[in-house]
């Protein structure tokens, strides 16, 4: 298979319009807030009530969530470990090019590996990379599952399932994290919003 990425037919183009100029239209600053937690945190929750909390801010927003990108970008990846490696790469890659639209992103993955973290980091770029950590007991999350993925997980029916088959990395130093064993959502919500305004994102 020939290895686009280091043909040497190809170039980096560049445009007339700056990303500074999309977010000065915008009126905002482009960064990704990065939610990562076991399945059954409640990523996907937050996510979602985080960006209406924006929405009303005037805060131009989109999600990227896992099933929605499997289902479509990514339907080509398996689960093993080097297709959910390439699934985080291309989610960062997407936000990247978001963000250089002007545009905020938040993501709801569970990306277990914390050198895919890294990797999106560094794609993103380190002062537009929020890491959230979405910190709930793995008893927990496996009482919220309402796909029955862990019970899948632990008969055999899924492999690679994090949390029972595959672990999962805590990140070491995100830039905040929400225990939502037993905080509400919208309170989750509220504390990452109180900390994008405190570090002046919005």
């Amino acid at each position: 298979m020939t290895n686009f990425s280091s043909n040497h037919n190809l170039a980096t183009e560049s445009f007339l319009i700056s990303r500074d100029q999309k977010e000065a239209l915008n009126g905002q600053k482009a960064f990704v807030v990065w939610l990562t937690g076991l399945s059954g945190a409640g990523k996907s929750t937050i996510a979602r009530n985080l960006e209406v909390a924006l929405f009303k801010a005037g805060i131009r927003t989109l999600i990227l969530d896992g099933d929605n990108t499997r289902m479509s970008i990514n339907r080509d990846l398996d689960f093993s470990i080097a297709g959910r490696q390439e699934n985080i790469r291309r989610v960062a890659e997407m936000a990247k090019l978001l963000n250089d639209a002007g545009v905020v992103v938040i993501t709801a993955f569970i990306s277990p590996f914390e050198v895919d973290r890294i990797q999106a980091r560094t794609i993103i770029g380190e002062d537009c990379f929020i890491e959230v950590f979405v910190d709930a007991p793995l008893d927990v999350c496996m009482e919220r599952d309402t796909k029955g993925l862990y019970q899948k997980a632990i008969k055999g029916e899924l492999k690679d399932f994090t949390g029972i088959s595959s672990p999962y990395e805590a990140p070491g130093n995100p830039k905040l994290t929400v225990q939502t064993k037993d905080q509400k959502p919208e309170d989750s919500v509220m504390q990452i919003v109180a900390w994008m305004k405190s570090n002046y994102y919005i």
